[in-house]
C-alpha cells in the first residue's frame, strides 16, 4: 500500500487518531476518503465518538455535509422499502435485504455514513418471476436495453436485470442467489434463506444471518471487477466482523464452519488477511490467510487496486492491480469460453454504438 495512504488507514482502524490530524494531514485524508467511499465513515466515527469538535472546522463541514448525505439516502431507502413491502406483500416466500439496504433498515454498525445506489433483494429461485411481475405492476421496467442483456443476466446470472422505477427512479437489484450459476465457487442459497432473520420492523422483509451478512460481503469483494468501492466494502466486513464477535475465540469456529458449509473460505481467507494488513486486526483463527499462491496474490492486488479510484494517490501498481483484478473477476463468474464471447459481444455493441452516435444526424425540415 503507498505510504501516502497511511494516515486514511489509521483514521479507519482507530478513529480517535482524526482528532491529532494536522491540516496538511487533513488535506491528503478527505479527498482520499471521498474517493473510496469511507468519508462519510470517518464522520460517523467521529460524531460516535465524540470528536467532531476537535476536527476543524473547514474539514468538519465536508463531513458533515456527507453526513448529510448518508442521513438523506437512508430516509430515501425507508421510503422505497415501504413502497417494496406493498408490491411484494403477496410473494409467498422470504425477500431479503442484502448488503446497504440489510444495513439501514436494520441499523447495523456499516450503516453510519454509509452511500450507497441500488437496493439488492434476494428471493428463492422458483419465485424470481413472480417477485419479478410485482414489481414491475409496482412501477418498476427493466434496465436492460438490448436483447443480449437480458439473456446474458436470465441464463447466467445470480439476478435478473435491474429494474428502476418509472418515477422515482429507485433502482432495484433482484437475486436468486449471491453467485452466478457460472461461477467457479458453487454456494447454494438455500441455506442461506433457510438462516435468514426478520428485520426488526419490517414485517415483509428478512436478512441473512450475521455470519451470511459479512460472508455475502466477503464474497462480493472477493469476486469484484470494479474496485471503486473496494476499501469501503473492506471497513463493511470489518464492521461486521466487529458486530458478530468473529474475534472473539469462540465466536471465530462458527464463522469458519459457515464458510465451508456454503463454500466461501477462499473469501473469507482473503478478507480476513486484507483486514489484518490494511486495518491491523488480528485474526484469531489459522484459516484466516489464503492458503494458495494465487490468492496470496490476489489480496496483494486488491489492497493496491483499493486506492486506484483515487487517481491523485495512486500508483501504477494499483492502476495494473486494478486491470488484473477487472479481468479476473470476470473469469471467477464464468469458464473461459462464456468470458472471451462475452467481452468480445459487448466490446462490438460498444462500437456499433459509438458509430450511431457519431453518424451524421438527418435534418428536420
Amino acid at each position: 500500500m503507498n505510504p501516502r495512504w497511511q494516515a486514511l488507514l489509521l483514521a479507519l482502524r482507530d478513529p480517535a487518531a482524526m482528532a491529532g490530524f494536522d491540516a496538511a494531514t487533513w488535506d491528503r485524508v478527505v479527498p482520499m476518503a471521498f474517493w473510496t467511499g469511507v468519508l462519510g465513515r470517518l464522520a460517523a466515527e467521529a460524531r460516535r465518538i465524540g470528536i467532531d469538535t476537535e476536527i476543524p472546522p473547514p474539514v468538519w463541514r465536508h463531513l458533515q455535509a456527507m453526513l448529510a448525505v448518508s442521513d438523506e439516502q437512508s430516509r430515501a431507502v425507508r421510503h422505497e422499502l415501504r413502497h417494496l413491502s406493498d408490491a411484494l406483500a403477496e410473494l409467498p416466500g422470504p425477500v431479503l435485504l442484502l448488503k446497504g439496504a440489510a444495513y439501514a433498515a436494520a441499523g447495523l454498525p456499516p450503516a453510519p455514513g454509509r452511500v450507497f445506489g441500488d437496493i439488492d433483494l434476494l428471493v428463492p429461485r422458483d419465485q424470481i418471476e413472480e417477485a419479478e411481475a410485482a414489481l414491475m405492476l409496482g412501477g418498476w421496467i427493466s434496465e436492460a436495453r438490448t436483447a443480449y442483456d437480458q439473456r446474458y443476466y436470465r441464463q447466467w446470472m445470480h439476478e435478473i436485470p435491474p429494474m428502476v422505477h418509472i418515477r422515482r427512479r429507485s433502482v432495484v437489484d433482484l437475486h436468486h442467489a449471491i453467485l452466478p450459476p457460472t461461477a467457479r465457487i458453487k454456494t447454494p442459497p438455500g441455506p442461506i434463506l433457510a438462516a435468514a432473520q426478520p428485520v426488526p420492523g419490517w414485517p415483509r422483509f428478512h436478512m441473512p444471518c450475521a455470519e451470511d451478512l459479512l460472508l455475502h460481503s466477503a464474497t462480493h469483494m472477493f469476486h469484484e471487477g470494479e474496485w471503486a468501492r473496494g476499501l469501503r466494502d473492506l471497513v463493511d466486513i470489518d464492521a461486521l466482523w466487529a458486530a458478530g464477535g468473529f474475534d472473539d475465540a469462540g465466536r471465530a469456529p462458527q464463522l469458519w464452519e459457515r464458510a465451508r458449509i456454503l463454500g466461501l473460505d477462499r473469501p473469507l481467507s482473503a478478507a480476513a488477511a486484507l483486514r489484518s494488513r490494511l486495518l491491523g486486526r488480528s485474526a484469531v483463527d489459522a484459516r484466516a490467510h489464503p492458503g494458495t499462491a494465487a490468492d496470496r496474490l490476489a489480496v496483494r492486488a486488491m489492497a493496491h487496486a483499493m486506492t486506484a479510484s483515487y487517481k491523485a494517490g495512486a500508483s501504477r501498481a494499483s492502476g495494473a492491480a486494478a486491470g488484473v483484478l477487472y479481468l479476473r473477476g470476470h473469469w471467477l463468474r464464468m469458464p473461459w469460453w462464456m468470458l472471451t464471447r462475452h467481452l468480445a459481444t459487448k466490446a462490438r455493441m460498444r462500437q456499433e454504438q459509438r458509430k450511431q452516435e457519431q453518424a451524421p444526424q438527418p435534418r428536420t425540415p
